[in-house]
Parts: structure tokens; C-alpha cells; sequence
């Protein structure tokens, strides 16, 4: 476990106890990782609601109800995909957060999209934040791991805007 990846973390599930938040993952291209974290974090479990890894667009589209026009569209590495995981993932849990990561790790490209490519998104009373990441494809624990330390720091900035 990335020591800094892991601090940060910490941080976000003090917040979101502090504010008396919970939080639901959507998770691709990271296989779990960002719940993995989250989990290892001692007394998680009055914040974190639920963890969905949905690999297949099939998934996508069956359990977090991604819709299947965008994934034909537009892909499963895109800002919108990484929108709807979020937003449903939220509502699947009634979560104060829901977020998402799609994109593709490597080591070699999909959909057409380099290794590196990734959306994150964040489900919010506030509306919901995307960004897209091009991270280094350096190795492909790389990218995921540099992709789960950009969802703690989107999730610390929107406790941040929060109004609880």
C-alpha cells in the first residue's frame, strides 16, 4: 500500500466523520482499489456505504444503471460514464458521496484511449465534479494508484464545499 496514497485516505475518512458523511465507489480501471483503502482505514465502516468494481460495460449498465447509449456512444472511459457511476452509486447507497473512476490503466490502450487516460467523478448534494486525469503511464499500479490519491483529493475538496 503507497504510503501517501494510504495518508490522504486517512484524511478524507476523518473528514467524512467529522462531518458525519458516508461515501459509495464506483470503480473500473482502479479494480477496487479506492474501497480497499477506504477499508483499511480502522472504523471505516460509519462512512463507507458501498464498494461496486464494474469492469464490464455490461455491469456498468446493468447494476450502477450507466446508460447503455453512452457506453456504445461514448465509451466506458469517458466523462460521462464516470458521471452516471457516480451520481447512481450515490442513490444505490443513499450515500452523501458517491464517487467513480473509469479509464485505462495499461499497460496497453483501450476503446481506443492511451494508458493513462482516466475520469473521476464525484456525486454531491452540490452537483457532481469530474475530472480527467492524464496520468504517466509509468506502470499500471501506477496509474491506479495516482488515480485513487486524485479521488481522496476530490473527495477532501468537495467535504471542503460542503455545507453539514
Amino acid at each position: 500500500m503507497n504510503g501517501k496514497v494510504y495518508e490522504l485516505g486517512l484524511k478524507a475518512v476523518a473528514l467524512l466523520k467529522e462531518k458525519d458523511m458516508t461515501v459509495a465507489t464506483a470503480e473500473s480501471c482502479t479494480g477496487g482499489l479506492v474501497s480497499s483503502y477506504i477499508t483499511a482505514v480502522p472504523g471505516t465502516s460509519s462512512v463507507f456505504e458501498l464498494g461496486i468494481t464494474s469492469y464490464s460495460c455490461r455491469i456498468k449498465n446493468k447494476i450502477l444503471g450507466v446508460d447503455e447509449n453512452t457506453l456504445e456512444v461514448l465509451g466506458a472511459v469517458s466523462p460521462e460514464t464516470a458521471e452516471q457511476m457516480a451520481k447512481n452509486v450515490r442513490i444505490l447507497a443513499d450515500s452523501s458521496i458517491g464517487v467513480s473512476v473509469t479509464g485505462v490503466a495499461g499497460p496497453d490502450g483501450s476503446e481506443g484511449h492511451a494508458p493513462g487516460l482516466v475520469y473521476i467523478a464525484a456525486a454531491y448534494d452540490g452537483g457532481v465534479q469530474v475530472e480527467k486525469l492524464n496520468i504517466e503511464p509509468l506502470s499500471r499500479d501506477y496509474v491506479r494508484e495516482t488515480a485513487v490519491y486524485e479521488i481522496f483529493k476530490l473527495i477532501i475538496k468537495i467535504i471542503g464545499e460542503s455545507k453539514k
